[in-house]
């Protein structure tokens, strides 16, 4: 697995990260225990080094079996997870406190079973809380050994500026893909300029760029994506455009959509990190040739036209749960 450095803070991570999220949270039910430490072990077997958890994905049970999984190769990987939520429920809304900070970071490291955070993520931004006292609180649990980098997620561009000029931020986890291009417009733009890294979520567009979803597809119950606005029959089947141009470019590079997908991201900028999840072992391995996939200028250069001509139908979220997202 070749590696990437987030930003101008020296995090060498590989170029791919595996998103541990749906193991246990947000796609329906949760796999077996033992078959997700089996998969982020496979996962690192494979060169992948960057593992990404938070408190609210289960709540609580994601973290233990990342714990459990990277416990014997602790010191070879690095271990990203989340604060934020109130009571790790996001129903409770955010919860950014620095006492709340320090509660989730020792319970955290519990979990973990680790004596370190390597990256800790405010998971959304918490209206309530200034992001200067935010900042500070991770300043001090960095101070004392206890989480080695800050980050931020689905943050807008000011919240970076004010939280990177009291704690440099080193990474910013948002949402990006073929499916959802919203950062370009002034998030990646200023990343670079703070020398910030990118680590986007869902950047399979929650599985719509494999190709494998129709309107008539269903989802579990449980499945984040059924309240989705992007996710209901008529905006599937609007937007089948966007994976007949994936389709097409994988089909001439003897790929499949997910790796040109996984590729596009990559060839973005070099402080992109992708962080694709799954239950399956098969699907890993597929993502991960998604590393090593070579898109010519004219291959991104069709994309970037494709892209621009094809308007993408509904939201991300309901609108109950746009309030988390802080733009």
């Amino acid at each position: 697995m070749i590696t990437r450095k987030l930003g101008r803070s020296g995090l060498e991570v590989s170029a791919l990260g595996l998103g541990c999220m749906g193991l246990s949270f947000g796609y329906g039910p949760a796999i077996d225990r033992q078959d997700a430490v089996a998969l982020i072990r496979a996962a690192q077997a494979r060169g992948v080094t960057f593992f990404d958890t938070a408190e609210v994905y289960g709540p609580f049970v994601n973290e233990e079996v990342v714990g459990e999984a990277l416990a014997p190769v602790r010191d070879q990987v690095v271990i990203a997870t989340k604060f934020g939520f109130a009571g790790a429920d996001p129903s409770k809304g955010m919860d950014s406190r620095p006492e709340n900070i320090r509660a989730v970071a020792e319970a955290s490291l519990k979990r973990l079973r680790t004596d370190r955070i390597d990256l800790f993520y405010q998971h959304r931004v918490d209206p309530n809380v200034p992001i200067e006292e935010v900042a500070g609180a991770v300043a001090e649990l960095i101070a004392e050994g206890k989480v080695l980098r800050f980050g931020l997620s689905e943050a807008g561009a000011e919240t970076i500026r004010r939280a990177h000029a009291v704690q440099p931020v080193t990474a910013l986890q948002s949402e990006y893909s073929m499916f959802w291009r919203e950062p370009e417009q002034e998030i990646l733009p200023l990343l670079e300029e703070l020398g910030i890294g990118f680590v986007p979520f869902a950047p399979l567009g929650r599985g719509f760029l494999t190709g494998k979803m129709t309107a008539d597809t269903v989802f579990a119950p449980g499945d984040f994506r059924n309240t989705s606005p992007r996710f209901q029959a008529d905006a599937l089947a609007a937007n089948q455009a966007l994976v007949t141009l994936v389709g097409s470019i994988a089909e001439e590079k003897g790929a499949t959509p997910a790796q040109v997908a996984l590729a596009w991201l990559l060839a973005q900028r070099p402080w992109i990190v992708p962080i694709p999840g799954t239950t399956k072992l098969h699907r890993l391995e597929e993502n991960l040739g998604g590393a090593t996939l070579a898109l010519t200028e004219d291959d991104l250069a069709r994309l970037h036209d494709g892209l621009n001509a094809i308007e993408i139908v509904g939201e991300r979220y309901a609108a109950s749960q746009q309030r988390m997202i802080n733009r």
